[in-house]
């Protein structure tokens, strides 16, 4: 069997659609080989591995689901982001809220509930958005974009080390009253 003989046989099988599923269930990133891909095909593959959505050359919501139910990180990879699957993505992985085109409240709950440091890639903080993150993980106090006492005294109260991540204004003045409300919270509880 001469080379041409033996690339129009491997080509032949990537044809196969039993081969291709067999295939993509062994590795879903074999779907980059798969020539004629079906719904079927591309929902193994992501089953498999989340990340092999990047190859799926016609995404629908529910293969897309899948994928970030499978590995939360592939919805850099959605090409159409609805709010159910950002959803399912930072409740798989908090960190996959970097990728979400459109935050809302509750999507970036779901994540810092999940993984409160990914209160980094939160744009707009509120108030039950920090302290679910800081409820989470007490480090997530160093992403807070505005500090309150009532945030440093739920962080330090759950681990002591949050401390350090206080940063202090540069008044003396507001640096006293912030440590007074601090300490008096810390005291009452």
């Amino acid at each position: 069997m001469n080379i041409m003989d033996k690339i129009t046989e491997h080509v032949k099988k990537w044809r196969d659609p039993e081969y291709c599923l067999e295939a993509v269930k062994n590795d879903g990133n074999n779907l980059i080989f798969v020539i004629n891909q079906t719904p079927e095909i591309c929902l193994a593959a992501v089953k498999q591995n989340g990340f092999a959505l990047q190859y799926v050359e016609n995404q629908v919501p529910e293969i897309c689901l899948a994928a970030v139910k499978q590995e939360g990180l592939a919805l850099q990879y959605v090409e159409n982001q609805t709010p159910e699957i950002c959803i399912a993505a930072v409740n798989d992985w908090g960190y996959a809220l970097r990728f979400v085109k459109e935050q809302t409240p509750e999507i970036c709950l779901t994540a810092v509930k999940r993984n409160g440091d990914a209160l980094k890639y939160v744009k707009k903080q509120t108030p039950e958005i920090c302290l679910a993150a800081i409820n989470d993980d007490p480090r997530a106090l160093k992403h807070v974009k505005h500090l309150t006492p009532e945030f440093c005294a739920e962080a330090i109260k759950q681990n002591l080390e949050a401390y350090e991540y206080i940063k202090f204004s540069k008044s003396e003045q507001e640096r006293e009253k912030f440590i007074k409300k601090l300490g008096f919270l810390l005291l009452s509880s």
